[in-house]
Protein backbone atom coordinates (compact mmCIF):
# COMPACT_ATOMS: atom_id res chain seq x y z
CA UNK A 1 0.00 0.00 0.00
CA UNK A 2 1.35 3.42 -0.88
CA UNK A 3 -1.61 5.70 -0.21
CA UNK A 4 -0.34 8.82 1.54
CA UNK A 5 -2.40 10.51 4.24
CA UNK A 6 -2.25 14.21 5.07
CA UNK A 7 -2.26 14.49 8.89
CA UNK A 8 -2.54 17.46 11.25
CA UNK A 9 0.86 17.95 12.89
CA UNK A 10 -0.74 18.33 16.33
CA UNK A 11 -2.14 14.80 16.04
CA UNK A 12 1.43 13.59 15.60
CA UNK A 13 2.42 15.14 18.92
CA UNK A 14 3.86 18.41 17.65
CA UNK A 15 3.03 21.38 19.93
CA UNK A 16 1.78 23.61 17.11
CA UNK A 17 -1.70 24.53 18.34
CA UNK A 18 -2.48 28.14 19.20
CA UNK A 19 -1.67 27.51 22.89
CA UNK A 20 1.58 25.56 22.32
CA UNK A 21 -0.15 22.23 22.86
CA UNK A 22 -0.47 19.07 20.82
CA UNK A 23 -3.35 16.63 20.63
CA UNK A 24 -1.29 13.52 20.05
CA UNK A 25 -3.35 10.64 18.75
CA UNK A 26 -2.24 7.24 20.01
CA UNK A 27 -3.65 4.64 17.64
CA UNK A 28 -2.05 1.50 16.19
CA UNK A 29 -3.09 2.44 12.64
CA UNK A 30 -1.43 5.85 12.87
CA UNK A 31 1.73 4.29 14.26
CA UNK A 32 1.73 1.72 11.43
CA UNK A 33 1.21 4.39 8.77
CA UNK A 34 4.12 6.34 10.22
CA UNK A 35 6.38 3.26 10.06
CA UNK A 36 5.25 2.69 6.46
CA UNK A 37 6.15 6.28 5.49
CA UNK A 38 2.57 7.12 4.52
CA UNK A 39 2.10 10.20 6.71
CA UNK A 40 2.43 13.70 5.28
CA UNK A 41 2.37 16.12 8.20
CA UNK A 42 1.10 19.70 8.06
CA UNK A 43 -0.07 22.52 10.27
CA UNK A 44 -1.84 24.91 7.90
CA UNK A 45 -1.53 27.80 10.38
CA UNK A 46 2.25 27.45 10.71
CA UNK A 47 2.57 27.05 6.96
CA UNK A 48 0.72 30.35 6.59
CA UNK A 49 3.18 32.11 8.89
CA UNK A 50 1.41 32.07 12.25
CA UNK A 51 3.54 31.69 15.36
CA UNK A 52 3.18 29.49 18.40
CA UNK A 53 1.59 30.61 20.60
CA UNK A 54 -0.97 32.75 18.80
CA UNK A 55 -4.38 34.14 19.70
CA UNK A 56 -7.26 31.71 19.18
CA UNK A 57 -9.28 32.28 16.02
CA UNK A 58 -12.80 31.33 14.96
CA UNK A 59 -14.85 31.62 11.81
CA UNK A 60 -17.25 34.53 12.25
CA UNK A 61 -21.02 34.51 12.54
CA UNK A 62 -21.50 30.79 13.10
CA UNK A 63 -20.38 30.05 9.54
CA UNK A 64 -17.85 27.52 8.29
CA UNK A 65 -14.90 27.13 5.95
CA UNK A 66 -17.03 26.82 2.82
CA UNK A 67 -18.42 30.32 3.47
CA UNK A 68 -14.92 31.68 4.02
CA UNK A 69 -13.85 30.30 0.65
CA UNK A 70 -16.91 31.39 -1.32
CA UNK A 71 -18.90 34.08 0.47
CA UNK A 72 -16.36 36.39 2.07
CA UNK A 73 -16.99 35.25 5.65
CA UNK A 74 -14.02 36.15 7.85
CA UNK A 75 -11.76 34.30 10.27
CA UNK A 76 -11.21 36.51 13.31
CA UNK A 77 -8.77 36.21 16.21
CA UNK A 78 -9.93 36.74 19.79
CA UNK A 79 -8.06 40.07 19.57
CA UNK A 80 -10.38 41.17 16.76
CA UNK A 81 -7.71 40.86 14.05
CA UNK A 82 -8.91 39.59 10.67
CA UNK A 83 -6.71 36.62 9.73
CA UNK A 84 -8.81 35.29 6.87
CA UNK A 85 -6.15 35.59 4.17
CA UNK A 86 -3.64 33.62 6.22
CA UNK A 87 -6.15 30.84 6.86
CA UNK A 88 -6.92 30.64 3.15
CA UNK A 89 -3.19 30.63 2.36
CA UNK A 90 -2.65 27.77 4.84
CA UNK A 91 -5.51 25.83 3.27
CA UNK A 92 -4.03 26.30 -0.20
CA UNK A 93 -0.62 25.15 1.05
CA UNK A 94 -2.22 22.03 2.54
CA UNK A 95 -3.99 21.30 -0.74
CA UNK A 96 -0.75 21.78 -2.68
CA UNK A 97 1.09 19.43 -0.33
CA UNK A 98 -1.66 16.83 -0.58
CA UNK A 99 -1.58 16.99 -4.37
CA UNK A 100 2.22 16.84 -4.46
CA UNK A 101 2.14 13.58 -2.50
CA UNK A 102 -0.98 12.13 -4.10
CA UNK A 103 -2.97 12.17 -0.86
CA UNK A 104 -6.58 11.10 -1.30
CA UNK A 105 -7.21 11.23 2.44
CA UNK A 106 -6.65 13.62 5.33
CA UNK A 107 -6.80 13.02 9.07
CA UNK A 108 -7.35 16.40 10.70
CA UNK A 109 -7.95 17.65 14.24
CA UNK A 110 -11.58 18.54 14.85
CA UNK A 111 -12.67 21.93 16.18
CA UNK A 112 -9.96 23.96 14.46
CA UNK A 113 -10.87 26.89 12.18
CA UNK A 114 -8.46 25.28 9.71
CA UNK A 115 -8.70 21.55 10.22
CA UNK A 116 -12.08 20.98 11.86
CA UNK A 117 -14.32 18.80 9.74
CA UNK A 118 -17.03 17.60 12.10
CA UNK A 119 -17.38 20.67 14.29
CA UNK A 120 -15.91 24.14 14.69
CA UNK A 121 -16.55 26.99 17.11
CA UNK A 122 -19.21 29.60 16.35
CA UNK A 123 -17.15 32.79 16.26
CA UNK A 124 -18.30 34.16 19.62
CA UNK A 125 -15.25 32.87 21.57
CA UNK A 126 -17.61 31.45 24.19
CA UNK A 127 -16.81 27.76 23.65
CA UNK A 128 -19.95 27.04 21.62
CA UNK A 129 -19.55 24.47 18.86
CA UNK A 130 -21.58 23.78 15.76
CA UNK A 131 -21.45 21.34 12.87
CA UNK A 132 -19.11 22.67 10.22
CA UNK A 133 -15.70 22.54 8.61
CA UNK A 134 -12.63 24.71 8.90
CA UNK A 135 -11.06 26.40 5.89
CA UNK A 136 -8.51 23.67 5.13
CA UNK A 137 -10.98 20.82 5.55
CA UNK A 138 -13.47 22.61 3.28
CA UNK A 139 -10.89 23.25 0.56
CA UNK A 140 -9.62 19.66 0.64
CA UNK A 141 -13.17 18.35 0.31
CA UNK A 142 -13.83 20.71 -2.61
CA UNK A 143 -10.92 18.97 -4.33
CA UNK A 144 -12.19 15.46 -3.57
CA UNK A 145 -9.81 14.64 -0.75
CA UNK A 146 -11.68 12.68 1.90
CA UNK A 147 -11.33 14.28 5.33
CA UNK A 148 -11.60 12.36 8.60
CA UNK A 149 -11.50 13.60 12.19
CA UNK A 150 -9.29 11.99 14.81
CA UNK A 151 -12.36 10.16 16.13
CA UNK A 152 -12.92 8.64 12.68
CA UNK A 153 -9.53 6.96 12.33
CA UNK A 154 -11.11 3.50 12.32
CA UNK A 155 -13.31 4.52 9.37
CA UNK A 156 -10.23 5.86 7.57
CA UNK A 157 -8.42 2.60 8.25
CA UNK A 158 -11.26 0.74 6.53
CA UNK A 159 -11.55 3.27 3.69
CA UNK A 160 -7.87 3.19 2.64
CA UNK A 161 -7.83 -0.30 1.09
CA UNK A 162 -11.26 0.27 -0.46
CA UNK A 163 -9.86 3.25 -2.36
CA UNK A 164 -7.05 1.05 -3.65
CA UNK A 165 -9.48 -1.64 -4.74
CA UNK A 166 -8.18 -4.13 -2.19
CA UNK A 167 -9.30 -5.73 1.01
CA UNK A 168 -8.27 -4.41 4.41
CA UNK A 169 -4.70 -5.46 5.13
CA UNK A 170 -5.22 -5.25 8.86
CA UNK A 171 -8.26 -5.69 11.04
CA UNK A 172 -9.89 -2.33 11.87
Amino acid sequence: MSDKILVSACLLGRPVRYNRSAKALAHPALERWQREGRIISICPELTAGFSVPRPPAEIAAGQSGEAVLSDGVRVIEATGADVTERYVAGARAALDLARQHGCQFALLIDGSPSCGSGFIYDGAFAGHRHVGAGVTAALLRQHEIEVFTETEIDALQIRLPQASGGLPAYPP
